[in-house]
């Protein structure tokens, strides 16, 4: 046997296909049928969705015709015209022909696939392109191609005829493919669907073109290669064969054959048990359980239940989801050993579940209205996961589980929505749940120490001397519970000639407190938390007991204050006339806070809640003194402050709208930290594509309609705009920032602290001065936004961390309260000299006054002004006040067709920054819909396209003229061989 017979074979099978026109038709009506699906069936701009996933997803049915055409001829031909005997004749084994022929057909699909090659290019030119789920779709591709041809190959060897040959390949792989199709699985239950999805040839694609590579995906192709390529060898042989012959031989060979075929198809069966050897080559590890969750199980001191309900009879997009699902869960349990149990349920096929769902769990059926070619019904679905530790649970539903894009009113995309994260953060909340019964030093991992400053008995106000004793107790009481994580001491600042309290006035800007506001009575009575790392302020327990701290404790690590702005009170209402409704514009970021932290909202006209973590302060406008003052004591004691503002403020109507500068009240703050948000708003080119409603004329008549056109004040923020190396911002894939304003740092007044840039445009931004936020259209249906003059990159994030002064030398509190008082005063001067008068001149004013001025309940309330942050404040600037307005969020969903979440992700972010829980993050930015195209123009789409028809018949001409030149070579060769005779 020579081992080149099967590759001479294939060559001269390639130098007949390129030389003949029929196959450079081939590959041009391939290329252009890939070409139209993916620019116009899928709409690839419309989709906005950086992948190239839709041309993968058309392959099972293009390669289909692809491989019928490339194999018609293979055997047809040869039976036709009789050359088949004599190359039964030869001394080469059948084997090595159906190879020969094999690798023919494999090389030319490879070219052809190999054509497609400028679309994930150009994605990548476009946008931020995941590989992985590129390079493992191709090679899914090439398997799946080999499939298609051994079929081709063996049909093409029982045929004369090449057109009936072409035919029955479709038919034969159309079959093939149709098995594992939603218009078979959707007739049938989940578990009957399973098992024709593992048959079908475009359902086993389907978990690689999504970038995860199933050693069992691989094999199947790989056997059904193989089962065919032999069929196909017997066939061959059996040619040869007479009635007369062998008939035993004839028959162990039919029986070798059968073990052979059996073997290779059977194997998939067990094969199917084994669920390890999966490869995932996305980005990140998308499909694959994280360190993250690996790490959250390996605390688990509990059995963990997840369940899942899943109907049999579902919603045919919600369908491929549910194995999808039941892998992941699968994975949990594998990662999870011996602790984490996985139950797969239908509850409509067991009563006593479904009641326990309802009852227990709140789990209830989500009607879908489906319909086949016989009736449309309605039918009620579970597609809900349960996680259970101890008696604490929590339900993910379709909310949480999936999300849609919407192409059209018709055309929805659903995907399952990060599920990983999805279940770890249900599983860390049980968790936390569970530990919440028992001490807060359980789930804590490194020592934290209790530091009291407090005065003397002498000094200290009778109320808080009383609490001493109950202090010291409770602080002993969980120091012995604590494992050695908690220790304490309590301190007096004054003693040793003051030095504790120069330093805690150094460090923590902690001074003296006085019991009422003219009291000459100073006192210190701070309670501090620390890992020597951080210092957080304790606020004083409702008892002074260990449950009392315990709860602190608790609190001091989950909460969050927010503050937004108040809806204006209603107007009175007119009988005659409708009233618009007053919303609160922020009810989703508070929505999307409350599902994993203790979120207050807070006015600040008190104090922010001392077991704070984070304040948020979102669209302030018009802050009063005291207002900013609690957003600075907050900051002085330790705490991570964000502001989101803008140098407008944005209002929209159905008939308008309009910005106008805003008076935050917080400028002269910002500067004395050394930011300002500067007075302009920002544009830029690269912006999201928004529905806006725009007036256009006819004739005398306005018509008022939505449109989706560019519009420059919503700032779309590239890749390398978002800080790469800070854990804030390195998971996002994008960022839009509407109607924001640029912030200016002044690095001369940042001494003791850090400056980070974590938002910056590109350089195509410019500044407007005077912003017309309305929507502009010319006569030509055409944006008319003309670049500025100036165009650079602009910062719109900044975080400072460090010491901060406070800007405040004396509590505005303090103040109202002096005047308050001089004002009583005077009315109680007033008032006795009234009365004086009528007793005859005797005075009692002074005394009344005195008792009517004394405060006797503002204990520790007036005087105290902390006046420096420990290191550990943070104060974080966004230029945006509208990027987490429901009306914000609601025009980018509008415009995407899905929900719209970055902004909502990296507000989470910096909670979990904020409290040094970063371990959801790296897994948080994860979703199918993530990686999203830059704006567009319709003349830049259109480029683009034509672009890639060129490089099409570019690519088949060079394959022409390859042809071309090798065949002159060889021609050349010849002459030389056989002395210039042609």
């Amino acid at each position: 046997m020579q081992r080149n017979t099967s590759f001479d074979l294939a060559w001269k099978e390639l130098s007949m296909f390129f030389s003949s026109p029929i196959g450079y038709l081939f590959l041009a009506v391939y290329l252009g049928i890939t070409l139209f699906v993916f620019f116009w069936v899928e709409q690839f701009f419309a989709r906005n969705i950086a992948d190239v996933r839709p041309m993968f997803e058309w392959l099972p049915i293009l390669l289909i015709f692809l491989a019928a055409a490339l194999t018609m001829r293979s055997w047809s031909d040869e039976r036709r015209v009789g050359t088949i005997e004599f190359l039964s004749t030869m001394p080469v084994r059948a084997w090595e022909l159906v190879a020969g022929k094999f690798l023919a057909c494999l090389m030319l699909l490879v070219v052809a696939l190999g054509m497609t090659l400028p679309i994930p290019i150009t994605v990548a030119l476009l946008g931020n392109i995941d590989w992985g789920p590129v390079f493992a779709g191709y090679v899914a591709s090439i398997l799946l191609g080999s499939a298609y041809l051994s079929i081709g190959v063996f049909v093409s060897a029982r045929s004369e005829n090449q057109i009936v040959a072409l035919i029955l390949t479709v038919f034969a792989c159309g079959v093939f493919y149709a098995i594992g199709s939603p218009f078979l699985t959707e007739l049938v239950a989940n578990e009957t669907a399973d098992v024709l999805r593992g048959i079908g040839s475009g359902s086993r694609f389907e978990s690689i073109t999504r970038g995860v590579v199933d050693f069992r995906d691989l094999y199947f192709y790989v056997s059904v290669t193989l089962t065919f390529l032999a069929l196909n060898v017997h066939a061959l042989r059996s040619m040869g064969w007479s009635d007369s012959g062998n008939s035993d031989k004839h028959r162990s060979t039919h029986v070798l054959l059968g073990l052979l075929v059996a073997n290779l198809l059977i194997a998939n069966v067990w094969l199917n048990y084994v669920k390890v050897l999966r490869w995932d080559v996305t980005q990140g590890d998308q499909y694959s359980i994280s360190a993250v969750t690996k790490s959250q199980l390996s605390q688990l001191t509990e059995p963990l239940l997840i369940r899942g309900y899943f109907s049999a009879k579902t919603h045919p997009l919600l369908a491929p989801l549910v194995p999808q699902l039941s892998d992941l869960l699968a994975e949990y349990e594998i990662s999870g050993r011996n602790v984490v149990r996985v139950e797969l349920v239908d509850p409509t096929t067991n009563p006593e579940l479904e009641d326990e769902a309802n009852s227990k769990y709140g789990i209830r059926p989500v009607p879908f209205q489906v319909r086949d070619r016989h009736e449309a019904s309605l039918v009620n679905s579970y597609f809900n996961v349960l996680v259970m530790y101890g008696d604490d649970y929590e339900v993910l539903g379709f909310q949480d589980l999936i999300e849609v894009k919407a192409a059209s009113e018709f055309d929805l995309d659903v995907q399952l929505k990060n599920p990983e994260y999805q279940i770890t953060r249900a599983i860390k909340k049980v968790q936390s749940g569970f530990r919440s019964g028992g001490s807060p030093f359980d789930f804590i991992t490194q020592s934290v120490r209790f530091e009291g400053y407090i005065s003397t008995s002498a000094t200290l106000p009778p109320e808080l001397e009383e609490g001493r004793a109950p202090l010291v107790s409770a602080l002993e009481e969980l120091e012995a519970g604590s494992n050695g994580k908690f220790s304490w001491s309590i301190v007096d600042p004054e003693a040793d000639d003051g030095t504790v309290a120069e330093r805690i006035a150094a460090e923590l800007g902690f001074q003296p407190m006085a019991a009422s506001l003219f009291d000459v009575n100073r006192f210190y009575y701070y309670l501090t938390l620390t890992d020597d790392r951080i210092v957080v302020t304790l606020p004083i327990p409702d008892g002074m007991d260990a449950e009392g701290f315990n709860r602190i404790l608790e609190e001091v690590l989950t909460s969050i204050a927010l503050y937004s702005p108040t809806p204006p009170p209603p107007m009175p209402q007119n009988p005659y006339m409708q009233q618009p409704q007053q919303v609160d514009d922020y009810r989703e970021i508070y929505a999307s806070l409350t599902e994993d932290f203790d979120v207050q909202k807070v006015s600040l006209e008190t104090p922010v809640p001392t077991e704070s973590d984070l304040l948020i302060v979102v669209s302030p406008d018009a802050l009063s003194d005291t207002k900013v003052f609690h957003v600075d004591q907050f900051l002085m004691a330790g705490g991570t402050v964000v502001v989101a503002s803008s140098a407008y403020t944005t209002t929209l109507t159905q008939a308008s709208m309009t910005a106008i500068p805003t008076n935050t009240g917080m400028s002269d703050w910002l500067k004395h930290h050394g930011i300002e948000i500067e007075q302009a708003m920002l544009m830029d080119t690269n912006n999201s594509k928004l529905p806006l409603p725009v007036t256009r004329q006819v004739g005398p008549i306005s018509i008022q309609e939505v449109r989706m056109f560019d519009y420059p004040y919503f700032l779309e923020l590239p890749s390398d705009g978002l800080n790469a190396e800070s854990p804030i911002t390195n998971s996002l894939n994008q960022l839009a920032l509407p109607w924001s304003s640029p912030i200016k740092v002044d690095d001369t007044n940042q001494s003791g602290r850090s400056v980070t840039a974590l938002l910056n445009t590109g350089n195509t931004t410019w500044r407007d001065s005077a912003p017309d936020i309305r929507p502009k259209v010319d006569a030509s249906g055409e944006s008319p936004y003309l670049p500025g003059s100036e165009q650079r990159e602009e910062t719109v994030g900044v975080l400072l961390e460090g010491r901060f002064n406070s800007f405040f030398t004396e509590s505005p509190i303090y103040a109202e309260a002096v005047a308050s008082a001089a004002e009583q005063d005077e009315e109680a001067k007033s008032d006795d000299a009234a009365a004086s008068s009528l007793e005859h001149g005797h005075d009692h004013g002074a005394e009344d006054a005195a008792e009517l001025i004394e405060p006797e309940d503002s204990l520790g309330t007036v005087a105290s002004v902390i006046t420096q942050s420990p290191e550990s404040a943070r104060l974080i600037v966004i230029g945006s006040s509208s990027f987490v307005s429901d009306t914000a969020l609601g025009m980018l969903a509008s415009a995407r067709g899905q929900r719209y979440t970055e902004s909502l992700q990296l507000i989470a972010n910096i909670v979990d920054w904020s409290v040094e829980d970063t371990a959801l993050m790296s897994i948080r930015g994860r979703g199918y819909f993530n990686r999203t195209l830059p704006p567009l123009g319709n003349v830049d789409k259109q480029v683009w396209e034509y672009v890639n028809y060129a490089l099409a018949l570019l690519l088949i001409a060079a394959t022409f003229g390859v042809y071309v030149f090798r065949r002159s070579q060889r021609n050349r060769r010849y002459q030389e061989i056989f002395g210039g005779v042609a």
